[in-house]
């Protein structure tokens, strides 16, 4: 029988059954487990509750909550009787919202609580079909009121639960023949990309979508059963999706937490976990905690984390020369890195140990005794945060792929990365680089990545002009970015095709690697390149606050209040000093993609305004939003 994902969970569950799938915080912060059995039989439950009013098989469900415990039950349950589920977070906008249970005709919605409930209680006016909420949290009497006001049915998630327990004991067998029937084909779920280039668009995955991507993936990141996984990502976005199926295929536990500092850290000591699945913002969150930790700290302890940083990065780099852990774009002099880096390296390895035991140590201590790897999606990992936590000895593997793939494309094995690179393709999914008018480039040579394969989308709902455009005849799927081989087939990325900035001298420049250089100053938290069509590149910067008062103060640079700070001279010019530091030819930067202007930004950019719910940066936003601000940096 083919397989489907709840069919993947009964067999982790026939096979571990007293093992936990699942640990959520109590009211006192405790993680409690939920075991395999308990978790397979509260989504059949959940699934014959549906069954009881009145699903139908292929009907969407609204499905808008954040992570949490019961988002796994309730996904496995739609999907065990042949419903299709349209997630999305807390975080969607009313206008989200309406697109998106409108476009897909959702009559039942799932609702994280009862602040969802009022929120999409409120556009019912522009939902004729929705009949039906659920809220995960029990209704208050405001929900129940605003809900008989609207005409719309309400239940609390475990009502349902109590409802399909009935419809079993009734109708024996009845949910577990419709988990049969389930095919590999179906459509497991339709989820709305965030919509960094504009109107999100409903990308359609099966359950083979999902699956045939577990085979080869579980290799490279393996989980041992009853390993615990800690929770940060958005639970509707792809990546937690498939970091979800990944772990319980393979018995290990969804331990729920944020990607808020404090609550990491803490979780991060609680669980123990493995793996901790997550977007690069959040490795530079702990980067830039360590930083700011030894900074404070200040005197010789401050000085021996510089040290030893420098130290280990050094030691690390001729490593990687020399036992070929580093992207080979050209064919390298192996035996003359052997010959004259061994003895460098073999002196810093003392120094490197050194270093290991004293200071990294207590950076790896953070992350708990159990820890293997982090794993970075949604995103590019800058070089500079992947070499700091490789010189800590903290492994981070990063990933590549996008909604439409369901997502992984690539991702380096835990067991041996390759330094500068995503992995290679997974088995089963073809990949080819190619130019502007869709030819083969030699390998080396950057171009745009286009797959095929079993984990490609189906398309996208009703836009088949769209889907026409971005899957060609062959089946050949135009991911949109910008990436080479090397020479032993490891992918690497170099940004986005649609985020190409056209100068007016015909001069292509990439955003993404300049972007990324100027954030590895300490008093530059986000930044956004943009000249589109200009003379020359210009820069929005976010400085990091807390980083520009303390320079501040140790250079008696007076202010009365944070705005004016980022009017001053001084600071003008510190920024100004690090650009030109950072984005120069020593670091291998062209004339043209140097930094001419910039201007500061007091506010952080904020998802659900210039950030999409992943935390991408959404570029058209950032032009509308702050057209004055990038006008007047052209202004002769």
């Amino acid at each position: 029988m083919e397989k489907t994902i709840p069919k993947l969970l009964r067999e982790t569950a026939l096979g571990y059954p007293e093992t936990a799938a699942q640990r959520a915080k109590d009211k006192d912060g405790n993680f409690i487990p939920v075991t395999y059995k308990e978790v397979f039989q509260l989504a059949l439950d959940f699934g014959a509750g549906l069954l009881s009013i009145g699903v139908e098989r292929g009907e969407h469900i609204g499905l808008i909550s954040d992570n949490r415990k019961e988002w796994f039950q309730a996904d496995i349950g739609l999907l065990s009787i042949g419903a299709i589920d349209v997630p999305r977070g807390n975080d969607a906008t009313e206008n989200d919202l309406r697109f998106i249970l409108s476009t897909a005709e959702c009559k039942i919605v799932l609702a994280d609580n009862n602040t969802q409930v009022k929120k999409i209680l409120s556009l019912k006016k522009d939902l004729p079909l929705f009949s039906h909420i659920i809220c995960f949290d029990e209704l208050d009497e405001a929900s129940l009121a605003k809900a008989n006001e609207a005409g719309i049915k309400s239940s609390s998630f475990s009502q349902i639960i109590q409802s399909g327990k009935t419809y079993r004991e009734q109708n024996p067998g009845k949910v577990e023949a419709e988990l049969e029937k389930g095919d590999e084909n179906d459509l497991a779920t339709l989820i709305f990309t965030s919509g960094t280039t504009g109107e999100p668009k409903g990308v359609m995955l099966t359950h083979k979508n999902f699956i045939s991507q577990l085979y080869e993936v579980n290799e490279r990141i393996f989980v041992n059963p009853g390993d615990n996984i800690l929770c940060v990502l958005p639970v509707w976005h792809v990546f937690q999706r498939a970091c979800e199926y990944v772990v319980t295929s393979q018995a290990g536990a969804l331990c729920y937490s944020k990607p808020i500092g404090s609550i990491l850290l803490k979780d991060l000591v609680a669980v123990n976990p493995c793996y901790l699945p997550a977007v690069p913002r959040v490795y530079e969150a702990l980067y830039d905690g360590i930083n700011r930790a030894m900074r404070k700290t200040g005197g010789i302890v401050f000085y021996l984390f510089r040290f030893f940083t420098a130290v280990s990065k050094a030691q690390c780099y001729l490593s990687r020369l020399i036992f070929q852990r580093t992207a080979k774009i050209k064919k390298q002099p192996v035996l003359l890195y052997w010959i004259f880096l061994s003895i460098p390296c073999l002196l810093l390895t003392p120094l490197k140990m050194l270093g290991s035991k004293l200071v990294f140590s207590k950076v790896r201590a953070k992350m708990g005794t159990k820890f293997r790897a982090g794993v970075s999606g949604g995103g590019a990992l800058p070089p500079s945060i992947d070499e700091f936590f490789w010189a800590a000895g903290v492994k981070v593997v990063e990933g590549y792929g996008l909604t439409e793939t369901s997502p992984i494309i690539a991702v380096r094995p835990v067991d041996n990365p390759t330094f500068g690179t995503v992995g290679s393709p997974i088995r089963g999914l073809e990949l080819r680089i190619v130019d502007e008018n869709g030819n083969d480039v030699p390998q080396g040579q950057k171009g745009v990545i286009v797959v095929r394969g079993p984990t490609v989308m189906q398309g996208y709902y009703k836009k088949p002009e769209l889907t026409a455009k971005a899957i060609d005849k062959d089946g050949w799927f135009n991911t949109g970015d910008i990436g080479l081989l090397t020479l032993d087939n490891q992918l690497i990325l170099r940004g986005r095709m649609k985020d190409t900035i056209v100068l007016r001298g015909g001069e292509n420049v990439e955003p993404l690697p300049i972007e990324m250089k100027m954030c590895e100053s300490r008093f530059i938290s986000q930044t956004i390149v943009v000249g589109q069509d200009e003379k020359m590149l210009t820069a929005l910067i976010i400085p990091a606050k807390d980083e520009l008062i303390v320079y501040a103060r140790e250079n008696y640079v007076a202010y009365d209040q944070y705005s004016d700070l980022l009017t001053k001279k001084e600071i003008i010019k510190l920024i100004e000093s690090e650009i030109q530091s950072l984005v120069s030819s020593k670091n291998g930067f062209k004339p043209f993609e140097r930094i001419s202007k910039f201007t500061l930004l007091e506010k952080p950019f904020e998802v659900g305004v210039e950030l999409s719910a992943k935390q991408e940066i959404m570029r058209y936003k950032i032009t509308e939003i702050y057209e004055k601000q990038i006008k007047a940096m052209y202004v002769e």
